[in-house]
C-alpha cells in the first residue's frame, strides 16, 4: 500500500485564454512536474475528488458527496467525452466502507462528470481511461454546503479504506483556489437560469456554446479589469496552501461557506476537493508536500495552484 497526491486548479479557459507567455510557461512547467511525479509513482489506482459545474449534478437532486460506480465525461469546453475505467466492485466496497464509518454518501451507477474531473486526468495521464479511477463528487457550487469538518471526515474515511489496499493509489483534488466565475446563483438567477440549475442535462450544442462563451467573455473582461466579479485573493490562497502543507488539517474546520465566498469568491468552495484529498492522504500517515506552484491568473479567472505530496 502507498498513497500519493496531486491537487491542482482546473480552468475551462486553459484552451481558450491567452495569459502572458511567461505565465503560460510557468503553468506548463508546474503541469510537467506533476506529470513527472505521477509517472515516477506509477499509480495502479486513482481516486479523484472533483466538483461539478451543473453539467452532471443539478438541483433536482444535489448530494453533498457522491461516489461513482460508473462514470463518463460530458465533453464540455472540449474536454474528453466517454467512459472512465471505473473498477465498479472496488467502488462499491469503498462506498460501503465510507457509510460504515458514519459518513453518509450518495452513489451513482452512471455519474456524468465535466471538465472539473476530466481535466486533471487529461493533464496527468493524457486520457481519462488510462488508469482505473474512482470518481468522488464533492458539491462545491450549489448551496447549502456541508461543514468543512465533514469534508475532512469524508477524506479520512476514504483514506482509511485506501490504506489497506495492495495498490499504489493516487488521490487527486481538482478545483479552486480563489475565483468567482459567472456561475448562476439560485437566489439571483433568472427563470431560464433556474431551469438550467434544476435540470440542464444534455444541452443542445448551441446552448452549451452560448454558456461557455459567456465564461470566455467574462475572463477577457476580468483580465482587462472590467468584469463585475470578485477579485482573486492571493493572500487567502497562500494561507490555505500553508495549512495543507502543515499537516494540521483540523485548522480547516473553522472555515465557513459565508466567509469563503466573501473573501475568495463563490467558486472558492472547490477547495473542498483539496481538503478531501489531503485528508485521505493523511489517513495513511504523515505526509510531505514535494512540489508547490501558485500564481494568480486573471486570464483564467483563478488563483491557480498545483501541489504534489507523498
Amino acid at each position: 500500500m502507498s498513497l500519493a497526491l496531486v491537487c491542482m486548479s482546473h480552468s475551462p479557459l486553459l484552451e481558450f485564454a491567452e495569459p502572458p507567455a511567461e505565465v503560460s510557461a510557468a503553468v506548463d512547467g508546474a503541469f510537467e512536474r506533476a506529470r513527472d511525479f505521477v509517472a515516477d509513482y506509477d499509480p495502479t489506482l486513482v481516486v479523484s475528488f472533483a466538483p461539478d459545474h451543473y453539467n452532471g449534478f443539478f438541483y433536482d437532486l444535489m448530494p453533498p458527496f457522491c461516489i461513482g460506480y460508473e462514470a463518463l465525461g460530458v465533453g464540455d469546453y472540449g474536454s474528453a467525452e466517454g467512459p472512465l475505467d471505473v473498477p465498479t466492485a472496488l467502488a462499491e466496497r469503498l462506498a460501503q466502507h465510507v457509510i460504515d464509518t458514519d459518513v453518509d454518501v450518495a452513489i451513482s451507477r452512471r455519474m456524468e462528470i465535466d471538465h472539473g474531473a476530466v481535466q486533471p486526468l487529461e493533464i496527468l495521464f493524457d486520457g481519462i481511461d488510462r488508469v482505473p479511477t474512482i470518481p468522488v463528487f464533492v458539491n462545491s457550487v450549489a448551496r447549502p454546503f456541508t461543514r468543512m469538518r465533514r469534508i475532512r471526515r469524508l477524506g479520512e474515511a476514504i483514506g482509511s479504506f485506501l490504506a489497506d489496499l495492495d495498490e499504489r493509489v493516487l488521490v487527486i483534488g481538482s478545483g479552486g483556489l480563489s475565483h468567482d466565475p459567472p456561475v448562476p446563483q439560485w437566489a439571483t438567477a433568472t427563470d431560464a437560469q433556474r431551469a438550467m440549475l434544476l435540470d440542464g442535462r444534455h444541452p443542445t450544442a448551441a446552448a452549451r456554446d452560448a454558456r461557455q462563451q459567456r465564461v470566455i467573455d467574462t475572463a477577457k473582461e476580468f483580465a482587462a479589469g472590467t468584469a463585475d466579479i470578485r477579485d482573486l485573493n492571493p493572500d487567502w490562497d497562500r494561507r490555505f496552501l500553508d495549512v495543507l502543507a502543515s499537516g494540521d488539517l483540523t485548522r480547516i474546520d473553522a472555515m465557513t461557506p459565508e466567509a469563503m465566498a466573501r473573501d475568495a469568491g463563490n467558486s472558492a468552495h472547490e477547495v473542498r476537493t483539496w481538503v478531501a484529498a489531503f485528508s485521505a492522504l493523511a489517513a495513511a500517515g504523515r505526509y510531505a508536500v514535494t512540489s508547490s506552484f501558485y500564481r494568480p491568473i486573471p486570464e483564467l479567472i483563478a488563483g491557480f495552484g498545483v501541489l504534489t505530496a507523498r
